[in-house]
């Protein structure tokens, strides 16, 4: 085997690191395992020679030959270079094997003796490529591996293509990458057909911004703020090479970029960018410095800026492959967003200011022109930062809040020290709007910035809030920071206000107390009230409505109705914990499903407009449950997996998102995923101590497990989710809604009695809160404990007229699950048309994984039922009802675990009733019951 020393993998570079590359990584590696081969081809820094290492490294064991070559641009014009590198240490060993003419002439091209040339002795050459190729593969496999195969000297690429095309039959791989602008260019054409017939060409595009995320974390630059790591993936348009460079060098800078500049570009990326940027002229380059100054650069934004043959220097661009060409198109676009970043990086801060200057004339946009007119000038400024705080409003109302966040913060830049509103206000409000656009790590930031310099209580106190809501649940955290912030507020009620309030979060999330939650947030609903702060009462009162409906309290609707009053404050209407989002609260847990979807629908509609991510994730969340109820279970997944991807985009929700989409997977799509995202929502409830998602997440684990038939496991995780809120102090059943689960699994694994308890203690709550569908659900699950007790006809009844009720209560999946458990109750003796109604019922709703549970029951049936069973059962009279039903099912020929999947109990309760069997009839096994059966029908 040769092996290149300069072509080996680095230490740190292994195909489990290949982070965005999974699925492309897969084919790649089927490929290669049935002897195939494969063309990894994209743009420069795209992630090509990572893989193509990783892949190589794990399929050079199973070859008996590598041969490796890795080209440069700077060594492209020597002939046969490609070519040597690949045969040049098995020459010695493959010349012996070939004819003399085919030796002469591939000795004379490596060795460089001679005056060889593809015009002198193209068809020897070629044939003994090909001989020498063949020659080592009949000793064993072959693999080629190839990078960046456009830099390959013209005359290897045409031997080795030559070669390929006919290696048909012969274990020669090859595994290559070449660099390439996209799909259709030519020099992808020519690089497939240079390549054995069977080449399966792997694209690589681009890295999402969670890719991104992830790749900055596992090169060590994870404590990069979440706003700065979305300006990397787009200053960077998702390719891993240049997110790197720009990461680095922003973990090296000891100050960040400020708000509104582009990021700053390392020397190393301006040379790749900008190598052809001397070719243009001084007007051409002072044009682009304006287009890269500009949001959205336009022909006519680049005249009004002054410059006056804009069309012919962004042509001179465009040929250069600076700026990408687009008929018919009025903006002016960079071919790569990091060359508009370089470009401005690279000019002198006076000429940055001068293009500014320019823009913020010219500019329609009120918000532009205020941009341009902050980053033109220096120093403080009370006009201009006027006029950035009247743009930061205007875009507040425009839906763009981290927009908002970033003028904001020029204009405290520019606000005089004892301006009005002082630097600090300024600072704060767009503090307040980085959370809103859910950069939270960003308003932390400020917020710490602002106390290190505030000294008036009121912005001290707004600072404290913001550190503490930017902790979201992980409110541990930040315990020190109370005491501070109440010391901060003196006995002025509005301050109070704001601190009794996160109090009352704290309560629930770190104690998980709803007793202490509820009284704080009516003491703080008290003192806003007292301090005429309209917004903190609202919020405070939907706090109270909220818990009190949790709780299951009686005050409940009587707060939501406070809560509901006019005067209104819009901020307050539409927030995910305002008196909107309790009353759809209220709605999805008093069965009124069609008003909660117009609801929630109208929340959602609204946050969007207003650009409020966490909100935003919130009410996705809600939505997915109430389609989830409602039995539409591709709809929910589907909402659920965008509030999940929205929320570890933004770092806000992650626990409350995977919990609810486990739930959504576990209903209705992948049960493994389920399993999965309820262990990591469970983690990290765990981790950040919230007692509150800490029940939520084991109650969707729980239910992950009974659809996965792991009765035992729901039984553990849902035992802990009744001590917990019991703890909590939650009686109403229809906020987790994991009552009948429980039972339903107690009954499978033999404790109807626990079972039969869960259901009574769960009933006696739902019927003083008026939970029709609990009440439906628990009806469902205690025809169970009936069944497992031998009533098995009052148990058919109580699941029919739960079917009925559930049904007209618009609850599709529970319906569902009725039918399927009245199916199975019936027994064998109707055949597969049971399961019609169930299939039927899980169909409407794309259950899939509840259809594969009702696929395996119909697998289970006996195509030949036994006769005569109850004449049977009638002579065996001396058995209790549940051992006449085991005994039955083992005359049917009915396994262990297929009479405990029937009957709805563990196989070792199955075991137990067995044995009880044969000692009340004097047999010793299963055999004896069915011979004593024949017996008694023989007489």
């Amino acid at each position: 085997m040769t092996v290149r020393r300069d072509f080996q993998e680095p230490a740190g570079c292994r195909s489990d690191l290949v982070i965005g590359r999974e699925e492309r990584c897969a084919a790649a590696r089927a490929q290669l395992a049935s002897g195939g081969s494969v063309l990894l081809h994209g743009s420069a820094g795209i992630g090509k020679s990572t893989i193509l290492r990783a892949l190589a490294e794990e399929y050079a064991s199973p070859a008996h030959t590598v041969l490796r070559c890795s080209a440069t641009e700077s060594e492209s014009h020597l002939p046969f270079l490609a070519l040597a590198d690949l045969l040049g240490l098995v020459l010695d060993d493959v010349c012996p094997r070939l004819p003399a003419a085919q030796r002469t002439a591939l000795e004379s091209a490596l060795t460089g003796r001679g005056e060889s040339s593809l015009q002198r002795d193209g068809l020897a050459l070629r044939l003994a490529v090909l001989s020498a190729l063949r020659a080592l593969a009949a000793r064993g496999p072959v693999l080629i591996v190839a990078d960046d195969l456009q830099w390959l000297d013209p005359a290897s690429a045409e031997l080795l293509g030559f070669a390929a095309r006919r290696l048909g039959g012969t274990p020669v791989q090859l595994l290559c990458a070449v660099r390439t602008e996209g799909q259709e260019s030519q020099e992808y054409d020519r690089h497939l057909r240079s390549c054995p017939p069977d080449t399966l060409a792997v694209r690589l595009g681009p890295l999402s911004h969670p890719q991104v995320a992830e790749l900055l974390g596992h090169r060590g630059h994870g404590g990069l703020p979440r706003s700065t790591v979305r300006d990397i993936h787009r200053t960077s348009d998702g390719n891993p090479l240049f997110a790197l460079e720009l990461g680095r060098a922003l973990a090296q800078s000891p100050t960040p970029p400020r708000p509104g500049e582009p990021l700053p570009v390392p020397t190393s990326l301006r040379a790749l960018v900008l190598s052809r940027l001397d070719m243009l002229s001084v007007e051409a380059r002072r044009t682009l410095l304006v287009a890269s100054a500009g949001a959205r650069p336009t022909l006519a934004l680049l005249h009004a800026a002054g410059r006056e043959n804009a069309e012919a220097e962004c042509a001179q661009a465009a040929e250069l492959g600076l700026l990408a060409t687009e008929s018919d198109a009025p903006a002016v676009r960079f071919a790569h967003p990091l060359i508009s970043a370089a470009l401005y990086a690279e000019a002198p801060a006076q000429e940055r200011r001068a293009a500014h200057a320019a823009l913020s004339t010219a500019a329609s946009d009120p918000i532009e022109r205020a941009r341009h007119l902050a980053l033109a000038t220096t120093g403080a400024d009370p006009e201009v930062a006027a006029r950035l705080a009247e743009a930061a409003a205007l875009a507040r109302d425009r839906g763009a809040p981290s927009v908002a966040a970033q003028l904001g913060l020029l204009a405290a830049r520019r606000t005089p020290a004892d301006g009005s509103p002082s630097p600090q206000e300024r600072r704060l409000t767009a503090a307040e709007d980085a959370i809103t656009a859910g950069e939270v790590d960003l308003a932390r930031d400020i917020a710490r910035e602002v106390l290190t310099r505030a000294s008036v209580p009121a912005e001290r106190v707004r600072a404290w809030i913001i550190v503490i809501d930017t902790a979201g649940h992980t409110m541990a955290e930040v315990d020190a920071f109370f005491p501070q912030a109440l010391a901060d507020a003196g006995d002025d009620p509005r301050l109070l206000a704001l601190v009794h309030y996160q109090l009352g979060w704290r309560a629930l999330i770190v104690e998980g107390d709803f007793t202490a939650a509820r009284d704080a947030a009516a003491h703080a609903a008290e003192l806003a009230a007292r301090g005429k702060d309209r917004r903190t009462e609202l919020l405070a009162l939907a706090f109270q409505a909220q818990t009190e409906t949790l709780m299951g309290h009686p005050e409940a609707p009587r707060t939501i109705k406070r809560a509901l009053r006019e005067p209104q404050d819009p901020r307050v209407a539409w927030h995910h914990n305002g008196a909107g989002s309790a009353r759809f609260r209220w709605l999805v847990m008093g069965d009124q499903l069609a008003e909660a979807r117009a609801t929630v629908t109208g929340l959602l509609r609204e946050v969007r407009r207003r650009g409020s991510v966490e909100s935003e994730v919130h009410f996705l969340r809600g939505l997915a449950e109430t389609e989830l109820r409602a039995g539409h279970c591709g709809r929910a997944l589907d909402l659920a997996r965008e509030s999940l991807r929205l929320a570890r985009d933004s770092g806000i929700g992650e626990t409350a998102s995977a919990m609810l989409t486990s739930l959504a997977e576990a209903s209705g799509g992948d049960v493994e995923r389920a399993l999965t995202l309820a262990r990591e929502a469970v983690e990290h409830a765990e981790g950040d101590g919230d007692q509150m998602y800490l029940s939520r997440a084991l109650g969707a684990l729980g239910y992950a497990q009974l659809v996965a038939g792991d009765p035992a496991g729901t039984v553990r995780s849902l035992r802990r989710v009744r001590t917990l809120e019991l703890g909590l102090g939650i009686t109403d059943p229809a906020r987790g809604r994991w009552q009948g689960d429980l039972a339903e699994a107690l009954v499978r694994t033999g404790e109807p009695a626990e079972a039969q308890d869960v259901i009574d203690t769960a009933r006696e709550h739902a019927l003083r809160l008026g939970r029709e569908s609990v009440l439906a659900v628990l009806d469902r699950s205690e025809a169970l404990v009936r069944a497992a007790q031998g009533a098995t006809e009052a148990a058919q009844a109580q699941l029919r007229s739960a079917q009925d009720r559930l049904g007209k209560l618009g609850y599709g999946l529970e319906e569902a699950r009725a039918a399927f458990a009245l199916a199975r109750l019936r027994g064998r003796r109707p055949g597969a048309a049971a399961y019609d109604e169930a299939t039927r019922l899980f169909r409407r709703c794309r259950a899939l994984p509840w259809l594969r549970q009702v696929e395996a029951a119909l697998a289970t049936l006996d195509r030949e039922p036994a006769r005569a069973v109850r004449d049977t059962l009638d002579a065996l009279d001396v058995l209790a009802a549940m051992e006449r039903q085991v005994a039955a099912l083992v005359m049917e020929g009915a396994t262990n675990r297929e009479i405990a999947a029937r009957l709805f109990i563990s196989v070792k309760t199955v075991e137990a009733t067995l044995t009880r069997v044969y000692r009340k009839l004097g047999i010793r096994s299963r055999v004896d019951i069915v011979r004593l059966a024949a017996g008694r029908r023989a007489h």
